[in-house]
């Protein structure tokens, strides 16, 4: 859609979002610890930054959300014991979740997973403007944790969200690919940065009830899928 065609359908998006947000169901953050360890062995620090996805909205508890399922995953081989921290809250863009960061007490980290970009779409952040912000977050996660990578979970294919009605589903959802790409093409210029794409199909027997958010079973497939990169790419090639 070109820039003339998406200003043409403006006031079109505008009171479909609004109606969006009128009928979407308001959900919780998932209930649970925000900080933990799982597994036995070597020691493993982790810290997840994120938005509502982060915190697990569409899930009842932490261990059925991103979280306990990335940890789990981690530590599924008995080799390592994490020990892990969430800092999230829905509705945060990237530049909210530095302030987030900014203002909350963390511990040192060795790895970071960051779970954000949804926000940067709805609110239209240009993606020169998203991207400068996850530097700043990089940045940001390297002074204050002393992480050594930075994991960045792909936006989700917004295209299939069922709570947004057509043409706004098909905006957002190639802005949201446009952003990922963005993102995917900056983290490959970054040291100790990543990205890493996941296939998903966000049919709505998978979704929250809200039509917006993931359910168990999406954060599931998530949190295998960020775990065994970690595992595979950032451990095993450490090992002496």
């Amino acid at each position: 859609m070109t820039l003339l065609a998406k200003i043409a359908l403006g006031p079109l998006l505008l009171w479909q979002a609004r109606g969006a947000r009128q009928r979407a169901v308001a959900l919780a953050e998932a209930a649970g610890d925000r900080e933990g360890a799982v597994g036995q062995g070597a020691p493993l620090r982790l810290l997840i930054v994120g938005d509502s996805s982060g915190a697990g909205v569409g899930a009842d508890t932490q261990d059925e959300a991103f979280a306990g399922h990335l940890t789990r995953a981690i530590a599924t081989d008995g080799r390592r014991r994490v020990h892990w921290q969430l800092v999230a809250r829905s509705g945060v863009s990237t530049p909210a979740a530095c302030e987030l960061l900014n203002n909350t007490p963390v511990h040192r980290a060795d790895i970071a997973v960051v779970v954000l970009g949804v926000n940067d779409v709805v609110e239209q952040l240009p993606p020169h403007r998203a991207l400068l912000a996850r530097d700043q977050l990089v940045r940001q996660l390297r002074e204050r944790a002393g992480v050594a990578q930075v994991v960045f979970a792909p936006l989700p294919p917004m295209h299939e969200f069922p709570l947004l009605p057509q043409p706004l589903r098909a905006v957002i959802g190639r802005d949201a690919r446009r952003l990922d790409a963005a993102q995917a093409a900056w983290a490959a210029r970054q040291q100790g940065v990543s990205h890493v794409p996941i296939d998903l199909r966000l049919t709505p027997d998978v979704m929250a009830r809200d039509g917006f958010h993931p359910g168990p079973e999406v954060y599931r497939v998530c949190g295998e899928a960020i775990a065994a990169f970690i595992v595979q790419q950032l451990l095993e090639e450490t090992r002496p």
